[in-house]
């Protein structure tokens, strides 16, 4: 069962661009891609809960202002040290009214 909350206006974000998002006790983060598509992920790093929301996002990868791990956001995959497990992806959907992302 889909569970669609809305984020943000589509045009609140640039290309290569990252935003926190938090609802119910947990932090996510959405991003506009290189390629003007939506992904949204956990909003904390795997290695130490840092908000990746605050790191550097450069084509399709989100960097962790702490360590400066590396995560593919389309994917969650991790690409290097220090981190080690990937985040977790969520659907994402772009409609007129705006940002949704699917957390079931």
């Amino acid at each position: 069962m889909s569970n669609w909350i809305y984020v943000c206006a589509p045009d609140d974000l640039q290309v290569e661009e990252a935003r926190r998002f938090d609802h119910g006790g947990r932090t996510f983060a959405v991003y506009r891609g290189p390629d003007e598509n939506w992904y949204a992920t956990d909003g904390l790093c795997s290695y130490e809960e840092v908000h990746l929301t605050d790191g550097f996002v450069f084509d399709f990868i989100i960097e962790c202002p702490k360590h400066n791990g590396q995560f593919d956001f389309r994917t969650g995959e991790a690409k290097g040290p220090p981190v080690c497990r990937a985040i977790r992806t969520y659907p994402v959907k772009d409609e007129a009214d705006g940002i949704y992302i699917d957390l079931a």
